[in-house]
């Protein structure tokens, strides 16, 4: 199927094309994404601390709002960013943090987990874990909320931020207050849809999306893990609320929408948002209406989720 694009779309996606590896090699399909990401992140916003820290030998990026913290901490959200699992860091997703903090003032721990394929899964989850679990033990930082947690993330950052529910589930600890899934890999499986429809749509291929499977998930059993792929769980009940933001020009598109319906039908509070003509990664196109509408909608809910306690 072919999918046109609006002018503003198509601007966005000719701008991402320019940045093309210099060979086929891990190397330079990092740097790529990297140059790729930083050519549409916005300027951080003023009033607020930024700082790099370790932790248990996780490397985190704090964004944090100047000045005194509420009683009980600030209400944070842990960000999983994307990338295939086999590109991204602490540097490529600042562009996430920057606008959500434009918006609402909770805080944001970023983790630079280890990447496929040196590290498969369930490597990259394990790193996200151990953050959520110093963040409710209050060791990551005492300004932090341990209680007014939510987790989010966008592409393969969606997966494992559903993952870590999935797992925390599996233990018998706390969820988190809310989940953030920006169009999430949630399957291993190509019988949705839009896996079809969209099967060569732009910044997302299936092809592409093999690729990137087959270095996070290459044992067939951890493609039915639901911990790796949420969708491949038997029952969804007591998972945290959920928002989810799928793309309409994506073959991930129906991954998000039937989470959402599974979410549901097992008691659980979900929320799914198409934005049609948009396209994967199409959370950094900013200035385009749509996607700005989304942002506020992103900054709404995590205000609505932590919220709670």
């Amino acid at each position: 199927m072919s999918d046109n694009l609006d002018p503003e779309i198509q601007a966005y996606v000719d701008a991402c094309q320019r940045f093309t590896p210099t060979d086929d090699s891990i190397e330079a399909r990092r740097e790529a994404f990297l140059q790729a990401c930083r050519a549409c992140t916005p300027e951080p916003p003023s009033g607020w601390t930024i700082d790099d820290i370790t932790f248990d030998g996780l490397r985190l990026r704090r964004y944090k709002p100047s000045g005194h913290a509420p009683d009980g901490g600030w209400p944070t959200l842990l960000y999983l960013h994307g990338g295939g699992w086999n590109q991204g860091d602490l540097d490529t997703h600042d562009w996430f943090a920057y606008a959500l903090m434009q918006r609402v003032p909770v805080a944001i721990v970023a983790v630079a987990y280890r990447l496929a394929p040196e590290h498969r899964y369930p490597a990259p989850l394990e790193d996200c874990l151990a953050a959520w679990q110093g963040l409710r033990e209050g060791r990551v930082d005492p300004e932090l909320s341990r209680e007014r947690l939510i987790v989010g993330g966008d592409s393969a950052g969606g997966t494992l931020a559903a993952g870590l529910c999935m797992a925390l589930r599996r233990d018998g600890l706390p969820q988190p207050l809310g989940q953030l899934l920006i169009y999430p890999v949630l399957t291993a499986r190509e019988h949705l849809p839009s896996m079809h429809e969209h099967a060569e749509a732009p910044l997302m291929t299936v092809v592409g999306l093999r690729r990137s499977l087959a270095g996070f998930v290459p044992a067939e059993s951890d493609r039915l893990d639901p911990c790796a792929m949420p969708l491949e769980a038997q029952d969804f009940s007591g998972l945290a609320p959920a928002f989810i933001a799928v793309a309409g020009i994506d073959p991930l598109r129906d991954h998000g929408v039937a989470y959402g319906q599974a979410l549901r039908r097992d008691g659980v509070d979900a929320e799914v948002e198409v934005v049609e003509g948009l396209v994967h990664s199409g959370l950094r196109a900013f200035g385009v209406d749509r996607v700005e509408r989304l942002w506020d909608r992103l900054g709404a809910m995590a205000v609505r989720y932590t919220a709670h306690q």
